[in-house]
């Protein structure tokens, strides 16, 4: 049975408040297409003007605004909404965790992972380091769903393929990010297609995707792939909604002609 799925691609702003209407408002577009599985960009909650205003509104797990929003609305629309990520407190006052939490159709709490690898990048004016401001987490994320599998990451993650061979087997991967324009320009789909081509996965990637307020330019790019590496649908730019269906038959048609994981010696 095929199951329809949808990104998200979003223009986060430093206001919590207009980033969770922005998200009502293009998850309800996303649930009334058909989808059963909604993903939200990473930083979906807040693009701060400086990295440090996200730990201004860290909440602890199980309570806050952000958190109270992605269980109800999962609950009334009856889906599964996989949070992007939102900054979760951590042990460190001045640091929090990068986190993406999931909800099932019941609005309960069915999932978690905390982004593990921290980017960092400098190339003339242009310069980021997460691990100023960010916990890395330390296990993998996967959980099960309708059709599958699914594996959990987070952005940087992408250009670390152990990590997702640490998953096993999955339907789905799943990554919510923000890359910047540069990087995504020259790296973004040739990682998302190797990444669904050699674990023979569909890959849902749910990026941000314009100019912020706090200057930084995002790649977007959006897109749903297949386990060939075709791209089914994708957004360049701005706000709106990619959508696509998940087909396990396919999947597993792959599997069996090219038995890839199967030859796996290492």
């Amino acid at each position: 049975m095929r199951h329809t799925v949808a990104a998200i691609q979003m223009i986060s702003s430093p206001s919590v408040p207009d980033n969770i209407a922005t998200a009502d408002r293009l998850v309800r577009q996303a649930a009334a297409g058909g989808a059963q599985l909604v993903l939200l960009p990473e930083y979906w909650a807040i693009m701060g003007i400086n990295d440090a205003d996200k730990v201004a509104v860290a909440e602890p797990l199980g309570q806050g605004p952000i958190q109270d929003f992605m269980a109800g609305l999962a609950k009334e629309l009856g889906i599964w909404l996989i949070g992007g990520t939102l900054p979760l407190a951590s042990s460190d006052p001045l640091k929090v965790v990068n986190t993406t939490l999931v909800y099932n159709p019941q609005g309960e709490s069915a999932g978690r992972y905390d982004k593990i690898h921290l980017f960092g990048f400098s190339q003339g004016t242009e310069s980021y380091n997460e691990s100023k401001t960010i916990v890395p987490g330390k296990n993998l994320g996967v959980l099960d769903a309708p059709f599958g599998k699914v594996g959990m990451s987070v952005c940087y993650d992408l250009r670390f393929p152990e990590l997702f061979r640490a998953m096993g087997p999955v339907s789905l991967i799943v990554l919510p990010a923000a890359f910047t324009y540069t990087t995504g320009q020259a790296h973004w789909e040739i990682l998302l297609r190797a990444r669904a081509i050699e674990n023979q996965c569909y890959v849902l990637a749910a990026a941000q995707g314009g100019m912020h307020p706090n200057g930084r330019r995002t790649w977007g790019h959006s897109m749903l792939i297949d386990p060939w590496g075709t791209v089914k649908s994708v957004l360049a730019e701005g706000e709106g909604v990619v959508t696509g269906e998940i087909d396990p038959a396919f999947m597993e048609g792959v599997r069996q002609s090219l038995p890839a994981l199967k030859h796996r010696t290492m």
